[in-house]
Order: structure tokens, then C-alpha cells, then sequence
């Protein structure tokens, strides 16, 4: 993107501004033929924000593509996701101020809950409690991998 020509874009104004991401918004039906979790919820909030704000939609790297959180919010802030690439891991260490060094690795990952045989059914684990999680990550840390 040519940077150069944002700075005559630029220009001092006493409008403030709120870019509200609601990530993962778009799901399924819970039941076949059914609502989708947002299309049942009761939403006056938000539907006071669209009838007093200003709406728009954007296409983050192309028609088709669904990316994930990163690239969408990598777009959304001006960047080609194409040409800079970044991980959830990455951006959720920025986000509790994590350092990261160039050559280290961000990694993220979810509890989730396995059926009888072996497949995922819950990828969040019915999004177990801080209070909960605790006990289970410090029993992971324990574990060695090599060369990590």
C-alpha cells in the first residue's frame, strides 16, 4: 500500500471513532434449519449502535477467502495480509505483553473436549474457567518437549 499518499488524507477532527470487531460473530445454526446463535440473541445494544453509528463492511484479503483472526485484523488496520503474515500466537502475547524477540515462537491453543472416538466435539471445552484452567496448564508445563 503507498503510505505516502495517506498523509493527504489526513486531517484534525474533534469526531471520535469506535471500531468495534466482533470476531467469530458469524456462526451456524444451532439445529439444522434453525437460528444462528446471533440471529436468536437479543441484541439491543448493538442494535442501538447500527441505527445511531455509521455501518460499513469490509473484504479483509479477497472475495471467498475466510481468513482467520489474524489476517482479518492485520487488514482491518491497513496491512496486506498477503505480504505480512502473523499468527494468533503472535498477537495474543502482544496482547498480554508477552515479549517477543525476533526467531522466537508465539504459540496458542484451546482445551477442548474428544468424543469416544477421539474426535473433536467441543473445541473450546465448553470454555472452561480461568479458575479451572490453571491447575491443568501448570500440569502441562511439566511436560518436555524436546528442542522447545
Amino acid at each position: 500500500m503507498p503510505y505516502e499518499y495517506l498523509r493527504d488524507l489526513l486531517n484534525k477532527s474533534k469526531t471520535k471513532i469506535v471500531l468495534l470487531v466482533m470476531d467469530g460473530l458469524g456462526g451456524l445454526p444451532v439445529e439444522p434449519n434453525g437460528p444462528t446463535e446471533l440471529e436468536a440473541a437479543r441484541t439491543p445494544n448493538m442494535d442501538r449502535l447500527a441505527a445511531e453509528g455509521t455501518l460499513g463492511q469490509i473484504v479483509p484479503i479477497r472475495n471467498g477467502v475466510t481468513p482467520g483472526s489474524g489476517p482479518a485484523h492485520l487488514a482491518l488496520f491497513g496491512y496486506d495480509p498477503l505480504q505480512y503474515e502473523i499468527g494468533r500466537g503472535v498477537l495474543e502475547s502482544f496482547g498480554i505483553d508477552l515479549p517477543v524477540h525476533r526467531g522466537d515462537v508465539a504459540a496458542r491453543g484451546n482445551f477442548c473436549s474428544l468424543g469416544p472416538d477421539g474426535t473433536i466435539t467441543d473445541r473450546r471445552a465448553g470454555r472452561i474457567p480461568t479458575e479451572e484452567a490453571i491447575p491443568v496448564v501448570q500440569k502441562l508445563k511439566t511436560i518436555e518437549l524436546p528442542g522447545v
